[in-house]
C-alpha cells in the first residue's frame, strides 16, 4: 500500500499533516505525518477513525431525490439538472433573494471557495454574516489592535516563561499543542488553565481557575488590579505604543480585586495567581473559541488583550494574546467571489432570519453544515426551513439537514480529494492528496458547481481543471511567499507571516494598541430565576460533533451536573432539561468536579436520535463580531415522566 500526505480539513484548529494508505481503492488508515513542522506525527482520534467514518455503510453514496414518502435513487445528470431548473426557475420568478446559499465550516479548503463563486457568478444570491464560532473573539481583537489580528506562531511558545490557557483545551482539540506545552513546562515554563470546566487539559496546568462560565471579564480585570498592585505595569508601552489607557485605569479604579474576584466567580488569592503568571515576562496567552460563545464576549476578550498589553507581553517573543489565524488569508477573494451577495441572513439565527425573511427564501442549497443540527433554536430552523419551496443538501450521511432536504448529493470526504487547506491555528498551508478512491458515485462539491455553471452559462473560466483553480487560488500567496502549487501538494508550506507579531507598530489607524476603554453593564437572555443552569457544550475529543456519524450517538444524551444542582435526581437518572425554546431528554451524571452553577453535555449528534442539544439553545447574537451565543442559554432540570 503507497502512503500518501495528505491534511485534515475539519473544522479545528488543529489542521494536522497526515499520512493515508489505502487497500484495493478504499481508505484504510490514517495516522499522523512524522515530517509535519508542528504536527511531527500527533493526530487526535477523530482523525485516525477517520476510515470508520469515510467506509460508514450508511454513508450517502447516490443522489437522491424525495418521491412521495421516500427517496428515489437518481442519476448526476438528473440531479444537476434538476438544481439548474430550479435555480433559474426561483430566479427568474420571485429573484436571486429568493436562494438562500448556506455555506458552513465542514471543510474550509480552497476549491471549496468555488462554491461561492458559483453564486457570485450567478450575480449575488442570499447568503449569510456572521459566525458559529470565531467571531467574536476576531472582533474584540480588532477593537484592540486592528485589522488584520494577527497571532503568534506557535512554535513561539517555546521563548514563554508562562503560558495561560485561556479556554483553550488542546489535550482534547490539538494534541500537536498540547504536546508543545508540555514540552516548555518540562523546560521551565509555568503554565495556567483559565476554564469554568475540568478539562482535559488540566493535567498539563500546574493550576486551574475556574471562573463562572461568562465570568472572564471579571478575572482579567482582577488580575490587571493585582498586576498594577504589584508594579508591573509596563508603562513605557502604555505610554509610547497604547492610546485610550486613562479611560482603561479609570475602569479598574471603579473596582476592588475583591469585587472582580466575586464577580468572576473565583477566590480572592486567585487573581493574583494570574497577575504574577503574566509578570513572569514573557507570557504568552492562548484563547480558545469556548470564550466566544458569550454574548458579552468581546468585554472579556478586549480585557484579556488589555491585560497582556498593560504587563508589556505583547510585541515580544514567547508573549502575545494569541486568537487565531486567517484561514482563508492564503486564498484571493476575487477569484474566490468573496463578499458577493444580495443580502445577508444573520447565521446565528438563522431560523428566525428564515421565518421572517422578505422576500421569501424559496430554495436552499446547503454545503458543509448541518444547520438543522448545529444552529441555534432547532425548532425555528425546521420552521424556517420549512417555508422553502426547493432544498439542496450536499454531504454524507442522513443528518437531521438531510431528512429536511428534498435532494441529496453526495460529497466525497477529504481523503478521497485533491485540494489545499490552510488553518486557523497555525501559519501552514497543506496539502490535501486523494488516498482512495471515491466511494459510490460520491464527487467533490467544486465539481458539482463547475457542472451546474457549465449547465447555466456562467463562463469558460468555469472549464478550469481543479489543479488551475488552485494556482488562481494561491496566486497572491504563492507569488509573495515563493512558492508553487506543487510545493504545497509535496509537503506543507509555511506562509510569511510574522513569528512574533506587533514589534513595531499594530495595524490599527494609529499604528498603536487601543485599551479597552469603556464597560457595558451585561444582561441575561434567560432569567436565571427559572433557568439556574448555564449550559455549556464543549466539543468532543472522539467524535465529529453535528457532522456525526449515525452511530456516534447511542442513548441518551448525558448531561453533567454538581450533585447539589441535580435536585435530588440519581446518577444515571432520566431528566428533562428545559430552556426557554425547547427541552431534551436526557440522562444525569452526577460530577463533584463541576461549579454548582452550570450543566454540561457534549456538543453534536442529531436531534432525529435524540441527540440535538441546540433544541435547547436560545439564538442570541454577539454584541460584536455577530457571533453566536450558544452559552447565553441557561436550563433547569424537571423529572421525566
Amino acid at each position: 500500500m503507497n502512503t500518501i500526505r495528505t491534511t485534515c480539513t475539519r473544522d479545528c484548529p488543529g489542521t494536522c499533516g497526515l499520512l493515508g494508505r489505502a487497500k484495493n481503492g478504499r481508505l484504510a488508515e490514517l495516522r499522523g505525518d512524522p515530517e509535519h513542522p508542528l504536527a511531527q506525527g500527533a493526530a487526535c482520534a477523530k482523525a485516525t477513525r477517520y476510515p470508520g467514518r469515510v467506509n460508514h455503510p450508511d454513508r450517502l453514496l447516490h443522489p437522491l431525490l424525495r418521491s412521495g414518502g421516500g427517496w428515489s435513487r437518481i442519476c448526476w445528470d438528473e440531479a444537476l439538472d434538476a438544481v439548474a431548473a430550479r435555480l433559474e426557475e426561483t430566479i427568474r420568478h420571485h429573484g436571486p433573494e429568493a436562494v438562500l446559499n448556506y455555506q458552513g465550516y465542514g471543510q474550509r479548503t480552497g476549491l471549496m471557495l468555488l462554491v461561492q463563486r458559483f453564486f457570485a457568478d450567478l450575480g449575488g444570491v442570499t447568503g449569510l454574516r456572521g459566525s458559529l464560532c470565531g467571531g467574536t473573539g476576531q472582533a474584540a481583537q480588532e477593537m484592540d489592535v486592528g485589522s488584520p489580528r494577527v497571532s503568534h506562531d506557535p512554535a513561539d511558545l517555546e521563548n514563554a516563561a508562562s503560558i495561560v490557557l485561556w479556554g483553550r483545551n488542546p489535550a482534547a482539540t490539538q494534541p500537536w499543542l498540547a504536546r508543545l506545552v508540555r514540552r516548555c513546562a518540562k523546560a521551565g515554563a509555568r503554565v495556567l488553565l483559565v476554564d469554568p470546566l475540568p478539562s482535559e487539559t488540566a493535567t498539563l496546568a500546574e493550576k486551574r481557575i475556574a471562573p463562572r462560565p461568562g465570568g472572564d471579564l471579571w478575572l482579567a480585570l482582577g488580575a490587571a488590579l493585582a498586576a498594577r498592585r504589584l508594579g508591573g505595569f509596563d508603562m513605557e508601552f502604555i505610554g509610547r505604543r497604547s492610546e485610550h489607557f486613562a479611560a482603561y485605569e479609570a475602569i479598574l479604579a471603579a473596582h476592588t480585586e475583591a469585587e472582580c474576584a466575586a464577580r468572576a466567580g473565583v477566590g480572592e488569592g486567585e487573581p493574583d495567581m494570574l497577575a504574577r503568571a503574566y509578570l513572569e515576562r514573557p507570557c504568552a496567552t492562548l484563547l480558545g473559541w469556548g470564550l466566544h460563545r458569550h454574548e458579552w464576549a468581546h468585554q472579556a476578550v478586549r480585557a484579556i488583550d488589555a491585560l497582556g498589553a498593560a504587563t508589556g507581553n505583547l510585541g515580544l517573543p514567547g508573549g502575545g494574546v494569541s486568537q487565531g489565524f486567517e484561514e482563508y488569508g492564503p486564498f484571493d477573494p476575487e477569484v474566490a467571489g468573496m463578499g458577493v451577495a444580495r443580502r445577508r441572513l444573520l447565521m446565528p439565527r438563522i431560523g428566525r432570519e428564515l421565518v421572517g425573511a422578505a422576500p421569501r427564501v424559496r430554495m436552499i442549497c446547503v454545503t458543509a453544515a448541518n444547520p438543522l443540527a448545529m444552529a441555534p433554536d432547532t425548532n425555528r430552523v425546521a420552521e424556517g426551513f420549512a417555508r422553502a419551496d426547493f432544498r439542496v443538501y450536499i454531504g454524507h450521511f442522513p443528518d437531521d439537514t438531510a431528512r429536511a432536504s428534498d435532494l441529496l448529493l453526495p460529497a466525497t470526504m477529504f481523503p478521497e480529494e485533491l485540494d489545499v487547506v490552510a488553518s486557523f491555528g497555525h501559519n501552514h498551508l497543506g496539502p490535501v492528496n486523494p488516498v482512495s478512491e471515491p466511494r459510490g458515485e460520491c464527487r467533490p462539491a467544486c465539481d458539482m458547481f463547475r457542472d451546474l455553471a457549465r449547465r447555466m452559462g456562467l463562463g469558460g473560466h468555469w472549464g478550469r481543471s481543479r489543479r488551475e483553480w488552485l494556482r488562481e487560488l494561491i496566486r497572491p500567496a504563492a507569488e509573495r511567499d515563493g512558492f508553487s502549487l506543487e510545493d504545497v501538494l509535496a509537503g506543507p508550506v509555511r506562509l510569511g507571516e510574522p513569528v512574533v507579531p506587533y514589534r513595531e507598530s499594530f495595524p490599527s489607524p494609529t499604528g498603536r494598541f487601543r485599551f479597552l476603554d469603556r464597560l457595558e453593564e451585561e444582561t441575561e437572555a434567560c432569567d436565571p430565576g427559572a433557568y439556574p443552569l448555564r449550559l455549556l457544550s464543549p466539543g468532543d475529543p472522539k467524535r465529529l460533533n453535528s457532522e456525526a456519524a449515525p452511530d456516534d450517538f447511542q442513548g441518551l444524551p448525558e448531561l453533567r451536573v454538581h450533585p447539589e444542582a441535580a435536585h435530588g435526581l440519581a446518577d444515571g437518572a432520566e431528566a428533562l432539561a428545559v430552556s426557554p425554546v425547547g427541552e431534551l431528554r436526557v440522562r444525569v451524571r452526577l460530577d463533584e468536579g463541576l461549579r454548582t452553577d452550570t450543566a454540561v453535555t457534549r456538543r453534536g449528534g442529531w436531534a432525529a436520535q435524540g441527540h440535538g442539544i441546540n433544541l435547547l439553545t436560545v439564538d442570541v447574537v454577539s454584541r460584536a463580531g455577530e457571533g453566536t451565543a450558544y452559552y447565553a442559554t441557561r436550563i433547569r432540570l424537571e423529572k421525566a415522566d
